[in-house]
């Protein structure tokens, strides 16, 4: 049976994070505080390619903070494209440490179609 779902990205998984910076050849993120445009703010930060400041996730939340104004200090494509990876890799880890086999196909459309086989081996 095959389901499709759509999520909400919420990054709370520092595994899965550094997964995805990994993947996306991104220097390994990293705990702490950094200044933003419009103030401070503390969490794991994640540094994007061509992008003035730092976006920082709040993993208890999982809410980002970051200031890009409006794609002037950083294409917003960008920060999409890490949530995407992100939500892939965490999936894929979630459903591994279950037991489940996962594969990964790219569609020509830019998303990701992530196959789950329950109770495969990984």
């Amino acid at each position: 049976m095959s389901h499709v779902v759509q999520i909400a990205t919420q990054v709370r998984d520092v595994a899965a994070a550094r997964a995805a910076c990994q993947r996306l050849q991104l220097e390994t993120p990293t705990e702490g505080r950094v200044r933003l445009f419009s103030g401070d703010a503390t969490g794991l930060i994640v540094k994007l390619p061509n992008w003035k400041y730092a976006v920082v996730f709040d993993t208890s939340t999982g809410e980002a903070k970051y200031d890009n104004y409006n794609g002037r200090w950083g294409e917003q494509k960008r920060l999409d494209h890490f949530l995407q990876i992100y939500a892939v890799e965490a999936t894929k880890i979630q459903a591994r440490t279950k037991g489940h086999s996962v594969t990964e196909q790219q569609l020509a459309d830019g998303s990701i179609k992530l196959t789950v086989q329950v109770g495969g081996a990984a």
